[in-house]
Order: C-alpha cells, then sequence, then structure tokens
C-alpha cells in the first residue's frame, strides 16, 4: 500500500493562497502585459497588503515566473490527458481549444517578445525553462507526426508550425471577436480553432501576379 502524502492544514491554506494570487497575475499579465503590471495591483486584485504578498514572493518577476511556471504546469496537464492512441492532429486542436478557452477566461497572459524584460526574467528561471522545453517537445513530435499523417502541410518547418499556435494562445483576434459580440466563447473557440488549422483558402494559394 502506498502512503499517501499529508498536508497540515496551514500547508493547504498557503497553497490556496498562493494559487489566487497567481491566478490574479495570470489576469494582470493577460490585460495589461508585464512591464504595466504592479506589485502594488496584484496585492489590490488579490485583497492582502503588500507586505504580506512579498513574503510569499519577493519581487515582481518572481510573480510572473511563478505565474508562468503554473500556466505551463496546465498546459502540460492537457498534454499528458490526451489518449496516446489519438491522431497527433486532434491531440493538437485539443490543446489549442484549451489555450483559446483561458483566453476567453482572461487566464492567459501575453507571450513575451523576443525583445522584452519578461523573456529576460523567464530566462533566468530553470523551471520555467524545463516546463517550456517539455512543451515544446511534445507540440514538435506532435506536428511532425501529423505531417507524417498528411494531416498538416509537410513543407511547413515544424517551428514555423510549433509558433504559430504558441502565436495562437494570446491572439489579440479573440479579444475582438468577443468585444464586438456577435459570438459566443464556443464559437469563437471554433473560429480559431478552424482558422488555424482549416486555413482561409481550404487549399494552396495560387500565385500573386507578377509571380509573388
Amino acid at each position: 500500500m502506498v502512503a499517501t502524502e499529508r498536508i497540515s492544514l496551514k500547508e493547504q491554506q498557503l497553497r490556496l493562497k498562493e494559487a489566487v494570487i497567481l491566478q490574479a497575475v495570470n489576469g494582470l499579465l493577460a490585460q495589461k502585459g508585464y512591464d504595466l503590471m504592479t506589485v502594488d495591483q496584484v496585492a489590490a486584485e488579490v485583497g492582502i497588503a503588500k507586505p504580506s504578498l512579498y513574503k510569499l514572493f519577493d519581487s515582481k518577476e518572481a510573480l510572473a515566473g511563478a505565474a508562468m511556471v503554473r500556466l505551463l504546469g496546465r498546459a502540460l496537464d492537457v498534454v499528458h490527458a490526451q489518449p496516446a492512441d489519438a491522431p497527433a492532429l486532434l491531440k493538437l486542436r485539443a490543446l489549442l481549444r484549451w489555450a483559446v478557452e483561458e483566453q476567453l477566461r482572461g487566464e492567459m497572459p501575453r507571450l513575451p517578445s523576443t525583445r522584452s524584460s519578461l523573456r529576460d526574467a523567464l530566462m533566468r528561471n530553470d523551471e520555467y525553462v524545463r516546463r517550456l522545453n517539455e512543451l515544446g517537445e511534445a507540440l514538435s513530435g506532435w506536428i511532425s507526426a501529423a505531417q507524417q499523417a498528411g494531416d498538416l502541410a509537410a513543407d511547413l518547418p515544424v517551428e514555423l508550425v510549433l509558433f504559430i499556435l504558441f502565436a495562437r494562445t494570446c491572439d489579440p483576434v479573440v479579444d475582438y471577436l468577443k468585444l464586438g459580440g456577435a459570438f459566443s466563447d464556443a464559437e469563437i473557440v471554433d473560429l480559431l480553432e478552424r482558422s488555424t488549422f482549416a486555413g482561409l483558402t481550404g487549399g494552396p494559394l495560387a500565385p500573386l501576379p507578377g509571380g509573388r
């Protein structure tokens, strides 16, 4: 019989408090981005004093890092939940749908650009880098398998498809469609999934006039 870990009430309360704080950080990162988010805003959002917040996370960088590590953990949970025998394309679609749903709930932080201060901070976070690499390897494997199965264009570089999928997780078109009010959240998820995997034309592009 395997012994289960017993967690004290104090530890349970601490974990719950941390989860609430990191959820607020994710929301602020989604709304404002890292540079505009402040520790004061996080404290106000959660309803705790800033000194109490600093006892758990000693800097804005630590807050953002922990929030992004938590987000990657949830993404990896979705990855690991996919049936091993499911087609790779269906696995990719499932992960994209989850990410768009997170964005619609306001809990998907904007991805750091290659020249942002957030990216610099995250690259110093070993656990973030480990989880990001694990996610990237899983998705790259699925992309390659989908290409071999003929479900994705085989002539597109795996890296291109991977970065397109990452970009769609925080695509501003989701916000525009939601603010427009013409589509339900479920319809927006369907539209993002269809436009990502079926494309806009449904077939190869004809050359532009002049051979461009």
